[in-house]
């Protein structure tokens, strides 16, 4: 799955690509509404998240143009402005949902869910070997045997499992899963790696978490 983020606040903007790659999107992102709307007209991508106060184009003249081109693609758009004649000309513009800022992070990832589940562009769950993650569940699950993930192993699993093989430092793991400004330590990181090992034995997976020195984590699926 490809998103398109189009966002002027470049901090925000940055921070939503970081928060759907964690989640398995791939996503590019453009900061302004001509730029955008040169990406999107690619027909490249599977869902847009749209600000609506740009410089350029605004969002409700992006979502506009690429319906007038006949992409049908879901627009998920962004806004501070939450008068409800705001949220008409957003739908009116083409957008299929319309999120006000601020929002939480679980929110927009819900919405991004919800709308690919609509055109049945949904990625329920990421596999490597005979083990898979359902994201909607939160389960792990192999063959016949399955275990429920706790809210901080689902993510690092998720991170893991969407580019397997290659390394993913603790760093990396930490920031993503914890966040900059957490209490826990980065050895907190090698805890829940190895609560995850123990569960991906006890499904009889064939898939293990390697530990390599100075440059992070991958997975392998054993012989």
């Amino acid at each position: 799955m490809k998103l398109l983020i189009i966002e002027d606040d470049q901090l925000l903007a940055d921070s939503i690509q970081t928060l759907v790659k964690a989640s398995g999107f791939e996503a590019d992102v453009a900061y302004d509404g001509l730029t955008g709307l040169e990406y999107a007209l690619s027909g490249v991508y599977d869902l847009m998240v749209l600000d609506v106060m740009m410089p350029g184009l605004n969002g409700y003249q992006v979502a506009k143009q690429v319906r007038t081109r006949h992409l049908s693609f879901p627009i998920l758009m962004l806004t501070a402005k939450s008068e409800l004649m705001d949220r008409v000309e957003g739908l009116n513009s083409g957008a299929d949902y319309y999120l006000t800022k601020p929002f939480d992070s679980r929110e927009l990832l819900a919405c991004i869910h919800a709308l690919l589940r609509r055109t049945g562009n949904q990625v329920n769950q990421l596999s490597f070997g005979n083990t898979s993650l359902d994201l909607s569940s939160g389960m792990l699950l192999c063959g016949d045997h399955s275990v429920r993930l706790s809210a901080r192993e689902y993510d690092v699993m998720r991170i893991l499992l969407s580019d397997p093989s290659r390394n993913t430092s603790k760093d990396a793991l930490f920031t993503k899963v914890w966040g900059f400004d957490s209490d826990a330590t980065e050895n907190t990181v090698e805890v829940y790696i190895g609560f995850l090992r123990k569960k991906l034995t006890g499904i009889h997976s064939n898939v293990k978490i390697v530990s390599v020195r100075r440059l992070g984590y991958h997975l392998e699926v054993s012989a």
